[in-house]
Parts: C-alpha cells; sequence; structure tokens
C-alpha cells in the first residue's frame, strides 16, 4: 500500500472531487481522504446544479476540462434556462439533479481516473515541517492513525470543521445531518497564525410528496427543448423531465412561524456565525421583510424515482414542531409528512485574504484551501476553486507558472479575485452583477474563453478538443456568412411584418437584420433559402446557432467591453515585488497602508480592488512604479 503522494485532497465534496480528479489526470499521484465513500458531492442542500451566474461557472468547469457538467448533464431530471427574457449576459442554465445519482456518478469517475486512490478516514492534523525559513505542508494523520506523506494538500472539509446543527434550542455536532464533525485542523492552524471565523447555512424541511395536494400548486415544467452543461457532443440533454411547483405562505403560516421566535438559535444568540443574507432562512425573512404576507417556495424533487422533495425557501432552525405546523397551514400540506425538519449548521471557516490567486495560503506553502472554507457558499463556487486549487498544487510540482485566471476571462477569476483581494463579511455567492465585463462572460462562449487554456495546460483531452475546434469551425464559418450574405426586402417582407420590425427598403447583409430586436437569427434560417441551404450543408446545431446570433446581435457592446478590459489590463501588468514595503510610502493613508500589507497584492490592478485603497492611492503607487 502506498503512503506517499504528490497531492493529497482532504474532503469528498464538490471541491474535493473537482480538485483530485483535476490533480491525477494532470498526473500527480492524488490521494482523495474523505469520511464516508457513499457521500462524495453529497447534495446537502438544493438538490440543483447552476442558476444565476452559478450556471456560467458550471459551464467554464466544464471547458476547462472538469467533470461537473459532465455529471449534472447525466444526472438531471430538468432543466430550464434563467433569464430568457433578458439580454444574453444574463441567461443562465440550471438543472435539477437526482441527488443519488449525481453522488453515485462522481463515485464512478473518482474510482475510475488514473492516478487516484481513495481512502476512508477523517483528517485530524496536518504535518507541518520547516524548510529553509519557511512552513511547508508535509502530509496528514488521520484519525485512524494513519500517516499519509505529500508535497502538497488541497483542504475542501466544507461545513465539517468544528460543525455544529441547531434545531430550536437543541444542537449537536456535526458536519451535516447524520456526520459527524471534524475537530484538530482549525485548532492546528490557529497556533500557526492563521485567522479563522464562524459561518452558517441552513436547509429546509424534507417532505414526502404523496402527502401533499399537488393540484392546489402551480406546475413548474422544464425547457421544451433542454439544453445542458457539457459542451462535449457525446452528452446528450435530458430526455423525460420531472415538474417543480410553486407553493405560496400566507398570514397563518406567519403567524405560526413567528410562534416559535423565542425558540430561535437565531434570533436567542445561539447561533454566533454569519449566515447568508441573499438567502435567509424563512424566519429571517419574516423578520426582515415584516410587511409581506407572503412568501414564494419551490418545491423540487430530489431525484427521478423518489417520494422526497425539497421546499425550496423554507430554510429554518425553529422547533421541528414549530415547521410542522406552519407547513399544514400552507394550501395543500394540510397533510403533509415530513422526513427531515430543516436546521442550522455554523461552522469554521479562514479569511481568503490569507491565500493568493492560485489559492495557496501565504503562511505554509503547499497548503491549498478549496469551497466553503473560503468563506463562499454553493456547489458551483466550490467546484471551481477545488478545480482551481487541484491544478495549481500540479503546476507549482511542475515548476511551471500559476493558472490565475483574470476578472475579464471568468467568472472563476472573478470569484477568486473577490475572494482573495477584498475577503468576505458573508458567505459568498456569485452573482452576474460582481463581473464587469458579464457580456463577454457569457455562459454560451465558455469553451471560446477557456478550452485553450485547458488544452495548454493538459487537462483537455483530444475528444473534446476535438469537439471544440469542430464547434469553432462551424461558428466562424456561419458568423462569415452571415455578414457577407445579403438578404432581398421580398425574402423576409412577412417575417418583418409580424415581429413589428421596419421593412427593408433595399438589400441588406444578413448581420443587419440578426441585430435588430424581436429578430431570431432561427427564424431567418426558415426565411431565407440562402441561408437555409447553408445550414442544411454544414449542420450547425442549436447551440452554434445560438452562440452566431448572440455575436452579431451585441457585437457593439462586446468590442466596447473588450475595449475596457483592454484598458484595465495594463494596471494587471504593473507588477508589484512580493517584499515591497508598503509602510514607506507615506503619502498614501494609513488604512491603505495597512490593507496592501495585510493582503500583499501582486499587481497594481489587484491593489485598487482593495476596499479602503482609493483611486489617489493608486495614483501614488503609480507614480511611485514610474508610470
Amino acid at each position: 500500500m502506498r503512503f506517499d503522494y504528490d497531492i493529497i485532497v482532504v474532503g469528498g465534496g464538490h471541491a474535493g472531487c473537482e480538485a483530485a480528479v483535476a490533480a491525477a489526470r494532470l498526473g500527480a499521484a492524488t490521494l482523495l481522504v474523505t469520511m464516508d465513500m457513499t457521500k462524495y458531492a453529497s447534495m446537502s442542500c438544493n438538490p440543483a446544479v447552476g442558476g444565476v451566474a452559478k450556471g456560467q461557472i458550471v459551464r467554464e468547469i466544464d471547458a476547462l476540462g472538469g467533470q461537473m457538467g459532465i455529471i449534472t448533464d447525466r444526472s438531471t431530471i430538468q432543466f430550464r434556462m434563467l433569464n430568457r427574457s433578458k439580454g444574453a449576459a444574463m441567461w443562465s442554465p440550471r438543472a435539477q439533479c437526482d441527488k443519488a445519482r449525481f453522488s453515485a456518478l462522481w463515485r464512478t469517475t473518482l474510482e475510475n481516473t488514473p492516478n487516484l486512490r481513495l481512502w476512508q478516514d477523517a483528517v485530524n492534523q496536518l504535518i507541518i515541517e520547516e524548510q529553509e525559513g519557511r512552513r511547508v505542508v508535509a502530509g496528514v494523520v488521520t484519525q485512524m492513525g494513519v500517516t499519509f506523506r505529500a508535497r502538497a494538500i488541497v483542504l475542501t472539509a466544507g461545513t465539517f470543521l468544528g460543525g455544529l446543527m441547531h434545531i430550536g434550542r437543541n444542537s449537536a455536532e456535526g458536519g451535516r445531518a447524520g456526520d459527524c464533525a471534524s475537530h484538530g485542523i482549525t485548532e492546528q492552524l490557529v497556533e500557526l497564525g492563521f485567522e479563522a471565523g464562524r459561518m452558517k447555512t441552513g436547509t429546509p424541511v424534507r417532505i414526502d410528496v404523496r402527502s401533499l395536494a399537488l393540484e392546489k400548486f402551480e406546475q413548474q415544467d422544464g425547457d421544451a427543448e433542454p439544453q445542458k452543461f457539457s459542451f462535449l457532443r457525446r452528452v446528450e440533454p435530458v430526455g423525460e423531465q420531472k415538474p417543480c411547483y410553486l407553493v405560496y405562505t400566507s398570514p397563518e403560516v406567519h403567524n405560526t412561524l413567528r410562534e416559535g421566535f423565542n425558540d430561535s438559535p437565531l434570533f436567542q444568540g445561539l447561533i454566533k456565525g454569519i449566515g447568508p443574507r441573499y438567502c435567509p432562512s424563512i424566519e429571517d425573512k419574516l423578520r426582515t421583510f415584516a410587511d409581506k404576507e407572503f412568501h414564494q417556495l419551490f418545491l423540487e424533487p430530489e431525484g427521478a424515482d423518489t417520494n422526497e422533495y425539497y421546499l425550496n425557501g423554507f430554510s429554518s432552525s425553529l422547533p421541528w414542531q414549530v415547521q410542522c405546523a406552519a407547513l399544514e397551514k400552507i394550501e395543500g400540506f394540510e397533510n403533509v409528512e415530513i422526513y427531515r425538519p430543516g436546521y442550522a449548521i455554523e461552522y469554521d471557516y479562514f479569511p481568503p485574504t490569507q491565500l493568493t490567486h492560485t489559492l495557496e495560503t501565504k503562511l505554509v506553502d503547499g497548503l491549498y484551501f478549496a469551497g466553503q472554507v473560503n468563506g463562499t457558499t454553493g456547489y458551483e463556487e466550490a467546484a471551481a476553486q477545488g478545480l482551481m486549487a487541484g491544478i495549481n498544487a500540479v503546476l507549482k510540482q511542475r515548476g511551471e507558472g500559476p493558472l490565475v485566471l483574470s476578472r475579464d476571462e471568468a467568472y472563476i477569476g472573478v470569484l477568486i479575485d473577490d475572494l482573495v483581494t477584498k475577503g468576505v463579511d458573508e458567505p459568498y455567492r456569485m452573482f452576474t452583477s460582481r463581473a464587469e465585463y458579464r457580456i463577454l462572460l457569457r455562459q454560451d462562449n465558455a469553451d471560446r474563453r477557456l478550452t485553450p487554456v485547458g488544452r495548454k495546460i493538459g487537462l483537455v483531452d483530444d475528444e473534446r478538443w476535438a469537439d471544440f475546434e469542430q464547434k469553432k469551425s462551424l461558428a466562424e464559418s456561419l458568423k462569415n456568412f452571415v455578414y457577407k450574405q445579403g438578404v432581398a426586402p421580398h425574402e423576409i417582407s412577412d417575417y418583418l411584418e409580424s415581429v413589428n420590425s421596419a421593412q427593408l427598403s433595399q438589400k441588406k447583409k444578413i448581420s443587419d437584420v440578426v441585430i435588430r430586436n424581436n429578430v431570431s437569427l432561427f427564424d431567418l434560417i426558415e426565411q431565407i433559402p440562402a441561408l437555409k441551404k447553408f445550414v442544411a450543408t454544414h449542420k450547425p446545431d442549436r447551440e452554434v446557432i445560438e452562440q452566431v446570433e448572440i455575436e452579431v446581435k451585441y457585437s457593439g457592446y462586446i468590442e466596447r467591453e473588450k475595449a475596457a478590459a483592454n484598458k484595465l489590463q495594463r494596471l494587471e501588468e504593473i507588477r508589484i515585488p512580493a517584499d515591497f514595503d508598503f509602510m514607506k510610502i507615506t503619502s498614501i493613508t494609513i488604512e491603505a497602508r495597512q490593507k496592501l500589507t495585510r493582503i500583499r497584492p501582486t499587481t497594481i490592478g489587484q491593489a485598487s480592488r482593495i476596499p479602503g485603497v482609493s483611486p489617489a492611492d493608486i495614483n501614488v503607487l503609480l507614480i511611485f512604479f514610474g508610470r
């Protein structure tokens, strides 16, 4: 049996699984240590992947050669493209998943990845040594007393470090319902000088759908033509889909919930951790939005072959009796039966300003953090961090430069830059509003942006590269055609009238028509004989046609954003020496000096995004560095 590895990944959640597979596929001898091998990438909360901005992250993970998109597509039971009524930059794929199948597919992937070994155990100590005046990670010691050596460790402990669950005034240790908490690592890292804090998240009741009157709810079906996350052609979109349902609370429900406020661990000070402001518990909603008479809830299936449903929007840590009584007041829930009440969970995290952009810690060489230990929330954010930590751990061991994605290159770049530059004061969730260049960072073009990057580092295999080149070629051919091919007024006069668009007075390029409001390239294919013939000959699929339409329709905005990104990129090219003494620059504010010293930005661009560092401070730095 082997006890010495290149990389050890601690934790088998979404971050840990992506990190382990990426490292192993890049050729590193990798060990994944997890407490329970039946719960890889467990969907502990919502049984869904994607959503606003999160869907873009999943497509980026897939484009780089990660696994989340593939496994999501193969376990999807409903697919929806959110925000279709808005601009293309806001379109976000979301999939309801069979959570048992999702986890099982991850296990199959892990067990069949070359260079990757699995070990079921808990890690309660990191081995850290002094080498040439630096602290360097050297391995782990498990709860069973087994020592594994490694040159790098990726810590992805999720909610397990010091995990404490709350239901009413009752609390119990645990990383999630049915699983133990983990102790030892936080205490060890704090002794080494790491800053640690507490955060909180929650989950709602799980419901037996047979006890509900579904006919009383508004049914919410998936897309008629579902798409998928993975860019791989062999991965098929979902076939048969299961519906979700819209449900609403009422004043009677709210009054019942309020009766439990005196026993709320959230309101009575029993919970110390910071919770997510954008995804509050139902009791927090009642306190914050006291004037609202109802709240929207989503009843979502947990799998294709189970009666267990998830009540999205009803997260709670109130006493279980209060939760049940309130549920019975919802129309259609009069005879509700539950599998498990909702609960809150507190856990340890480490403020991510203690990391570099590679997700390696500043205090210990070779130690990487990914996922909720960095103060984030969400499967997608965790998986993205795991992928990047695994990649960078390997690249460092190869002696190659790091992979750091810029803010105009990927939502993943925005995520990591926000974490290490700005830090967090609540569980971090990605939104489209966090990205300055969201027209560039669309879900449809994630492969164009990132698959060449994945190919360069060795994570994109020949099959994915062939698919990418074929799609790129088809898209370029179609795009060139619509920019060069003309269309006569009589060919589309009836169509333009049907979409309330002005008639052509003379022959125009197809691209000039595509940019109009209400005009669809898909419709024009049926109206213009030359375009229809081109499509029939070259056979671009729906994704190619949609991408071309977006690039043509939004070309002006895209070029404007590219120019803005290029202008700001100049600040990213001005490097700051690692040992630079900011305290000696007395012409910038004390607050700026302190924050620059603590965060240690590597470029002027990063320094400009640190809260408390003003434009005037940046100008001083530019002058100091001769710019």
